[in-house]
C-alpha cells in the first residue's frame, strides 16, 4: 500500500536542545496570535493520518514556525504479529510531508488479532522479544528512510519469563538495529518506584550517549492492595520534584538535549505549560554554565 506525501513539503528541521510541549488544541489560538517562544512542539502521529482538515491546516502552520517532534502510539513495536503495512505506510507519508526533527515509538505493544488496544502493553525481555522487536524497527527504519527512536516504558510489573534486564535489553536493540533513544525520566522514576527499583542505578547503566529526546510528565501517586507506592503514569499535573532531580543528574551526564513536557489530561493554561518547559530550559543553562542547582522550587 503506497500513500502518496502531501504537499506542503518541508525542509528538515532539527529540533533545538531546549525545552518542548505537546501541541493541545487549547493553546491554538494563543500560539498562532503570539508565536510564543518554545523549543518545539510534539504531536502523536495518529491523530494526523487523515490527509487534510483542520488538524492539518493548524499542524501546518505551527510547523512553518517551528521544529516538530512526531511521536507514535500505534505502531506497536513489540506485538507478536506483522506491523500493520497500511499503519506505516500513513507513517511514512506523514513524516515525509511534515519532516519532523524526531520520529519516536514505544518500547510496548498494542495490537491483537482481535484489533487494536488502545494502551501501551509490557513485554516479557526474552530473546524471542528482543529479535521480533529488532525486526520491527528495522522494517519501521526502512520504510521512513530515517532513524526512529526507542522510549523506555513505564512498569507496573515484571515478567517472571524475563531473561534480560531492561537497560540490557533496550542496549542491545540499539546495538542491533542503530536506533536511537528517546529516554522518559519520569518512566524511570516509576518504574522504580513501582518495582522498588533504583532510578540512579538504572540511568548509570542506560546507554545515554544514544538517547536522542527527553521526556518529562507529572505522575499520579497511589497505593496498591497492600498499600505500597503505586505511581501511575498520568500526565496530568507538572513535574514531580524527585523526576527534575533525576533529570538535573542525566543533563549533567548527557549535556543539553531537546526535552518534552508530556501533559496530555487536564491541561492547563498556556502560561502554566510554558513555565514548565522554560524550567527544563533553566536545568540545561544551569549545568550548561558549570552545574548551579536550579532543580528546587
Amino acid at each position: 500500500m503506497q500513500i502518496a506525501p502531501a504537499a506542503p513539503a518541508f525542509a528538515p528541521r532539527p529540533l533545538p536542545a531546549r525545552g518542548g510541549v505537546g501541541l493541545k488544541a487549547e493553546h491554538y489560538r494563543t500560539i498562532l496570535e503570539t508565536g510564543p517562544d518554545i523549543g518545539f512542539f510534539e504531536v502523536h502521529a495518529e491523530n494526523y493520518m487523515g490527509a487534510g482538515g483542520p488538524p492539518h491546516r493548524v499542524l501546518t502552520a505551527i510547523r512553518e514556525r517551528y521544529p516538530l517532534s512526531l511521536h507514535g502510539v500505534g505502531l506497536s513495536i513489540g506485538a507478536a504479529r506483522d506491523l500493520d503495512r497500511g499503519h506505516l505506510a500513513r507513517l511514512a507519508a506523514l513524516i515525509a510531508r511534515y519532516q519532523p526533527g524526531m520520529f519516536s515509538e514505544h518500547l510496548a505493544w498494542s495490537t491483537h488479532d482481535a484489533g487494536f488496544l488502545n494502551d501501551l502493553l509490557p513485554l516479557p525481555y526474552t530473546d524471542e522479544t528482543l529479535a521480533r522487536v529488532c525486526t520491527h524497527i528495522d522494517q519501521v527504519q526502512t520504510v521512513i528512510g530515517r532513524q526512529m527512536l526507542l522510549e523506555n516504558p513505564t512498569t507496573y510489573l515484571a515478567f517472571a519469563e524475563s531473561t534480560w534486564p531492561e537497560v540490557a535489553f533496550i542496549a542491545e536493540v540499539v546495538r542491533r538495529t542503530g536506533c536511537g533513544l528517546l529516554l522518559d525520566v519520569n518512566n524511570v522514576h516509576l518504574s522504580a518506584v513501582n518495582l522498588a527499583g533504583d532510578a540512579a542505578a538504572y540511568l548509570a547503566a542506560f546507554p545515554l550517549a544514544h538517547v536522542r529526546e527527553i521526556h518529562l510528565a507529572g505522575h499520579a501517586p497511589e497505593t496498591d492492595e497492600a498499600d505500597r507506592p503505586l505511581l501511575i503514569d498520568s500526565h496530568d499535573r507538572p513535574v514531580d520534584a524527585a523526576v527534575w532531580q533525576l533529570y538535573a543528574d542525566t543533563v549533567a551526564r548527557t549535556g543539553p538535549l531537546p526535552t518534552l513536557i508530556e501533559w496530555d489530561s487536564d491541561v492547563p493554561g498556556w502560561p502554566d505549560l510554558a513555565a514548565e518547559a522554560a524550567r527544563a530550559e533553566a536545568v540545561m543553562a544551569a549545568h550548561a554554565a558549570g552545574g548551579a542547582d536550579v532543580v528546587a522550587r
